[in-house]
């Protein structure tokens, strides 16, 4: 533990940490005669006061030079019992518009606050475990390289001067090698002879400088500081911002009297708690932990470069979001459906078959006959290496029988529909659910209608005690199920932002009745939704669709079967999804109908693995599809050979010659390029001084080509 704990010593020198991470090692220092503890890797540093109490004093971004905090905070605050306790943090700060080194000899201890007695410094250990059993990023470590401080406080002195002893509060905070980003947490434990109750929890609290100064009142939502947050306690959303939104919030600071704005509600103190409860009781000698939260903060507001900072954050603190399988959506469940399906991906090179909604195939059933089938589809599958899962519904439903969340009066479930996670129902539902993943041979579960957040105020369901616990529990009843299907090597489609509890993939960002279009519009919206959903999702966080047979209507002209009759259509969505990384959801009963489709798929699919490891890492943001020009976008990842690929769709029925300027400066090529085509021509490029080169491309009339940079 104390190999991690050095005394303070200079950054290394400045590189791009975008390009090359290695230089960047988290450690905790100290310094000022081991007054003050400093976790640091060169990127982010946060400094903490030991005395007279433990407190945050700099939170610095190394690269900008940038001083993030402009005051001094408790470190969390927790309600135990309905009485407010503050952790650590000192007092008397005369202006929270900025911080002075000098007014920290001036700060007090608040005595009813709990003091801080310790620390301890070591590696990050893994918060769940995770199976990796199938092809993810070649980088990908787990759990991610780092340091993990922790600091403990316990109750102050009790009125005849004894230590309090009894309930302690232990603040946890990572730092992770070659990444700008904290997490923190807290965990309480009861040296009590009797139960405690935690109301209520924040675990961070910071007074961060603001992002505007305005004068004027401020409207709803304005603009908060430049760092993204969020946590794993995230539900009802496939974004972070509103999957976050009960777990976080950016409030005007009471203190900062000294602000521009005339009714001082400026939005620059991040509150990280849960807006309800967690109303959790804990046992005498019994532990309480708190979801966890990440902050990163920007370097600037350019937002391909923020965009590919929060990518590598997913990366480092989730890295089975890089599982990438190729999927087919089979539409029904019969035996000569599935295992004709199963046939065909072996054939041309899928790796998942998912037993998808509305095929027929309904893992609640209990019956032996049901456990059956699915043992022999496992069977079948297994022999031709292919693994196979089905689709199950959670939310949007009603199942009756007293089972359903009970809202408070005026509100409603966000799917207008819900079960209670924490009834008998819920119960029972998570337990067949293990109990089939553990006995069928599925290997992935499709979970749609995830826990969306929704409350209960029943005081009947056995999983909750009434409305102010009920949202914790039921948050963790389906994030310790999806924990659990990580540690048994199951894969996870969850249409929401589950990543940081396990889910692989969600939806990379659509409109479900957009399937009904006309066929040659499918294809633009493709790309459109996959360039607008990857600014913050990996190429492997978000799935699309290709409607094989008919989806909310359309007709003949929406859908592709037959599949050789549209197979110049059917070859354009796969290339379009394939070549920016990302897997569809093909959906229906056959991924091929005559041998020239069969060869068409196999040479896309052939072509997607051998150059898979540059196709699944970050894509630049190059011309957006609007079926008026050229498209295309850069795959870029310095540490490969293939350290580039752009990609570049014409959706004109006429060729188009044209010469485009791509900057290659994240490829981490400085001077020179080779530059391989689709037809096997190579060139060699001298970078200009701001790393652009002028590409001259070829692309055939509503075709696709593609460029190696190596």
């Amino acid at each position: 533990m104390a190999a991690c704990l050095v005394a303070a010593r200079p950054a290394p020198a400045a590189s791009d940490w975008l390009l090359d991470p290695t230089p960047y090692q988290a450690r905790v220092e100290t310094n000022d005669n081991g007054r003050e503890l400093r976790l640091v890797n060169g990127l982010l540093a946060r400094t903490f006061r030991l005395t007279p109490n433990g407190a945050t004093v700099a939170l610095d971004n190394l690269r900008t030079g940038e001083a993030l905090l402009r005051g001094v905070k408790p470190e969390a605050v927790v309600e135990l019992d309905g009485v407010r306790h503050e952790i650590g943090g000192l007092k008397g700060q005369p202006n929270y518009a900025f911080l002075r080194p000098e007014w920290l000899e001036q700060l007090q201890n608040d005595p009813a606050a709990f003091r801080l007695t310790g620390f301890t410094v070591g590696p990050i250990q893994e918060r769940f475990a995770w199976r990796a059993v199938r092809h993810h990023a070649p980088d990908a470590k787990w759990p991610p390289p780092g340091v993990h401080l922790r600091m403990d406080y316990d109750m102050p002195a009790d009125a005849n001067g004894e230590a309090g002893r009894a309930i302690r509060v232990s603040v946890h905070y990572e730092l992770y090698d070659g990444l700008p980003c904290f997490s923190k947490w807290l965990t309480l434990s009861n040296g009590t002879a009797r139960p405690v109750r935690v109301d209520r929890f924040t675990s961070e609290i910071l007074a961060v400088v603001e992002r505007v100064a305005e004068v004027d009142e401020l409207a709803t939502g304005r603009q908060t500081p430049n760092l993204h947050v969020e946590t794993d306690m995230a539900f009802g959303g496939m974004m972070a911002a509103g999957a976050n939104r009960h777990s976080y919030r950016w409030l005007p600071d009471p203190d900062f009297h000294t602000q521009v704005n005339y009714e001082k509600k400026t939005p620059c103190l991040l509150e990280v708690g849960p807006d309800l409860g967690p109303a959790q009781e804990i046992a005498p000698g019994g532990t309480f932990t708190s979801f966890r939260a990440w902050v990163l903060p920007f370097e600037d507001f350019d937002r391909e470069r923020s965009g590919l900072a929060l990518r590598r954050m997913y990366r480092v603190i989730a890295p089975w979001v890089t599982e990438n399988p190729l999927m087919m959506h089979v539409r029904s469940a019969d035996e000569r459906t599935v295992t004709n399906a199963i046939q065909q991906c072996a054939e041309v090179g899928f790796e998942m078959v998912i037993l998808s909604f509305g095929s027929g195939f309904d893992l609640e059933n209990e019956s032996p006959e049901t456990l059956a089938r699915a043992q022999r589809y496992a069977a079948f599958a297994r022999t031709h290496g292919i693994e196979i899962g089905s689709y199950s519904l959670l939310a949007s439903r009603s199942v009756g029988g007293g089972n359903d969340v009970v809202m408070p009066p005026g509100q409603s479930p966000m799917f207008g529909h819900s079960p209670c996670l924490g009834s008998t129902w819920g119960t029972n539902y998570f337990r067949r659910l293990r109990e089939f993943s553990r006995t069928s041979g599925f290997t992935l579960l499709e979970h749609d209608g995830s826990y969306p957040g929704d409350v209960c105020q029943s005081d009947q369901h056995p999983g909750h005690r009434g409305l102010a616990d009920s949202r914790w529990n039921q948050w963790r009843e389906i994030t310790d199920f999806y924990k659990w299907c990580r540690a048994q090597g199951f894969y996870l489609n969850v249409p929401d932002h589950y990543f940081l509890s396990g889910s692989s993939k969600t939806g990379m960002g659509y409109r479900e009745t957009n399937w009904s279009l006309e066929r040659e519009q499918q294809v633009i919206h493709t790309r459109q939704n996959i360039y607008d959903g990857t600014w913050e999702k990996t190429p492997s966080m978000g799935w699309m669709f290709v409607p094989l047979t008919e989806y909310h209507g359309g007709g003949a002209a929406a859908t592709i079967e037959p599949l050789d009759t549209h197979l110049e259509h059917y070859e354009r969505m796969l290339y379009s999804n394939l070549a920016l990384g990302v897997q569809a959801c093909y959906r229906g009963p056959r991924l091929y109908d005559t041998e020239r489709t069969r060869t068409m798929l196999k040479k896309w699919v052939g072509w997607f693995k051998a150059h898979r490891a540059i196709l699944e890492s970050d894509l630049i943001h190059g011309r957006r599809a609007d079926a008026r020009d050229l498209d295309w976008m850069l795959h870029v990842n310095p540490q490969l050979k293939e350290k580039g690929m752009l990609v570049v769709f014409n959706p004109l029925n006429a060729p188009v010659a044209k010469t485009l300027r791509v900057n290659l400066y994240y490829t981490g090529l400085t001077d020179e390029a080779r530059v391989v085509a689709s037809d096997a021509t190579t060139r060699r490029f001298t970078l200009n001084r701001d790393y652009t080169i002028e590409l001259p491309v070829q692309v055939a009339a509503q075709g696709m080509s593609w460029l190696v940079i190596e």
